[in-house]
């Protein structure tokens, strides 16, 4: 069974305040891209993942691993399952990689094996990410992440742009407390509203974006790269390094994904466009 496990982007990321549990209060805009890593499944006697595409681990350490043992423990299956991650997402870099490739691993494996198992909270347990990837469509993420509302928005074409650095989102976040810049709510109306418009200047930002660049310059560099290959509205993506911004059409987006290339060599870049959302009164 092969599955997609498709890369996400934040259209918009405002972080209101630590809470008590040490956990960030978040408000943020996230949606899945018509682009990600793929995932390989077959039965077999036991558990075991194999990684090609990137050095990560293949035991206990790796996400894609915890997600199948507890699905498998929890579901009361003694049977195991051979997993090949195909990984074609740059590593540590705000596109929620590695929490997709779990919430995909809990989906083919209730597909494979079929029991009455709370995959949301399972998806809790692995990462604040994952529970958003389960839901296939654009979502207002609040709380830590877990709470979700399916939004609609307009599919658009987007470039995003890698410069080769990780961060870490524990260092992030840290900065951000550091710092003090917590940031008020998102106006999500008026997000939706300029996406649905095909409008330039979209009124989001990402509070995590000023603490991250001084730390790690060449995220400015590709911000200012993506506006001068004539896209508009470039933001950093979660905790970086990944920065997006947008393009009229899928042509447009795609052109500058070559000047890109052919500028930044060593640099991900990657056209491709935002997936059409269901309709929230069908989740």
């Amino acid at each position: 069974m092969w599955v997609a496990a498709p890369a996400k982007i934040n259209l918009g990321l405002s972080v209101l305040g630590v809470r008590s549990d040490g956990y960030h209060d978040l408000h943020s805009l996230m949606v899945p891209l018509a682009t990600g890593d793929e995932l390989e499944l077959e039965h077999a006697g036991e558990l075991s993942l194999l990684v090609l595409g990137a050095d990560l681990p293949c035991d206990h350490r790796n996400l894609v691993f915890r997600a199948a043992r507890a699905y498998l423990d929890a579901a009361g299956i003694s049977d195991g399952v051979a997993i090949t991650l195909h990984k074609h997402l740059p590593l540590a870099s705000g596109l929620g990689g590695g929490s997709s490739d779990a919430a995909s691993t809990l989906l083919a494996l209730r597909d494979m094996f079929p029991a009455d198992v709370d995959l949301p909270a399972l998806a809790l347990r692995l990462g604040a990410d994952v529970p958003f990837f389960l839901l296939g469509s654009a979502a207002v993420a609040e709380g830590v992440g877990e709470r979700l509302t399916p939004v609609r928005i307009r599919s658009t074409s987007l470039v995003l742009l890698n410069p080769g650095v990780e961060v870490s989102a524990r260092d992030a976040y840290r900065w951000l407390d550091e710092s003090g810049g917590f940031t008020p709510l998102l106006d999500l109306s008026a997000i939706v509203q300029a996406l649905a418009d095909g409008a330039e200047k979209i009124p989001y930002f990402n509070a995590l974006q000023a603490p991250v660049v001084p730390r790690h310059p060449p995220i400015q560099v590709a911000l200012d790269a993506l506006a001068a290959a004539g896209l508009h509205a470039p933001l950093m993506s979660g905790s970086g390094s990944t920065c997006f911004a947008l393009a009229h059409d899928a042509a447009q987006a795609a052109q500058a994904a070559l000047v890109l290339a052919a500028r930044y060599p060593d640099w991900w870049v990657q056209a491709t466009s935002t997936q059409e959302a269901a309709d929230p009164e069908d989740k």
